[in-house]
């Protein structure tokens, strides 16, 4: 059964590509239930996922990661430094008479890593526990980092309030990922079947629901016309060159395995946009909220597409070795 499953398991995160489309275009055409659209319904889903994803890490892993924190730092400041640099780049490039969107573009660059990045970095088979310090670091130093980038670049001194980031790291982050940790540690791995096969399954399947209900909340905020296509492309460009830059940074390791890869382009590329809304929405005009509401678009797609990549790349690096080992 365990074999049956796992085998599905690997099918369909080979496939999650199309896993986003479906669920983008349910969740833009479909009418759905209210209840769906509770906050509670989502964290659950997302606590899942997490402790799933988390269930083929050790705590030594993630200590040894934290005593040696040159990587996580170096990853700190490509997110709040060097793309903030490009988002101001690109937002002057396409929006020169328009300061509300290049604001909202640079502030969806500056936001805290997303916690999504953690369930991909899974799904893509990269450095969970990597992925899992970064989020932990980025959420604990924005306090420090955010007014410091807001002072620098606006000009003004904002009071953020930080409580229910960390609430949300808390709960959806460090309790399910722990217990998983610690389950992992005393069963001695035992439980990593269950993870490859029906956890692993499922999890996608909660994957699935979270980009249709993020559509459905978006749809009826989308007025289409020329602007807002531009706009799009922005914002689409803004988020490829996040991944972008993960990818080429990697080239600097001395280690440069296929895990450490994938996390640097899943941390690096992707946002936490919940609170970047909140937070444009609290501190700026309504339009400088427009990018980044915008940017959940591209948010979990992407990371679907960036995940069939690597899938692909292996899958003929793996072909091609075999061929050469017939030869």
């Amino acid at each position: 059964m365990f074999n049956y499953l796992t085998v599905w398991n690997r099918w369909l995160g080979q496939r999650m590509i199309f896993v986003s489309i479906l669920a983008l275009l349910i969740g833009f055409n479909l009418p759905l239930p209210k209840v769906l659209f509770s906050e509670n319904v989502t964290i659950i889903c997302f606590v899942y996922l997490t402790f799933i994803t988390s269930l083929d890490v050790h705590f030594r892993d993630f200590i040894k990661i934290i005593k040696r924190p040159i990587l996580p730092l170096g990853m700190l400041v490509l997110i709040h430094i060097v793309m903030p640099i490009v988002a101001w780049g690109i937002g002057y490039l396409f929006f020169p008479h328009d300061f509300n969107t290049r604001l909202g573009l640079l502030i969806s660059s500056a936001i805290p890593v997303g916690l999504s990045s953690i369930v991909w970095t899974g799904i893509g088979g990269g450095n969970i526990v990597l992925a899992l310090v970064v989020v932990v670091m980025d959420t604990l130093l924005s306090p420090i980092i955010l007014p410091g980038f807001f002072a620098l670049v606006v000009g003004e001194n904002i009071q953020i309030e930080y409580s229910q980031m960390i609430i949300e790291l808390i709960w959806m982050v460090a309790v399910p990922s722990f217990a998983a940790m610690t389950l992992n540690d005393i069963t001695q791995g035992k439980l990593e079947p269950f993870s490859r096969s029906i956890g692993g399954l499922t999890a996608k399947i909660g994957v699935f629901f979270i980009i249709l209900v993020n559509a459905a909340i978006i749809a009826p905020e989308i007025e289409w016309g020329a602007s807002l296509l531009k706009l799009l492309f922005v914002i689409f460009l803004l988020t490829i060159s996040g991944y972008l830059l993960g990818y080429l940074a990697s080239f600097a390791l001395k280690d440069r395995s296929r895990s450490t890869v994938i996390s640097m382009v899943y941390n690096v590329g992707m946002r936490n946009i919940s609170f970047g809304f909140v937070l444009a929405l609290t501190y700026f005009p309504t339009a400088v909220a427009v990018p980044i509401t915008l940017a959940s678009v591209y948010n979990q797609p992407l990371a679907s597409i960036v995940s069939w990549v690597f899938n692909r790349k292996a899958e003929n690096h793996m072909s091609k070795s075999m061929r050469n080992e017939t030869h």
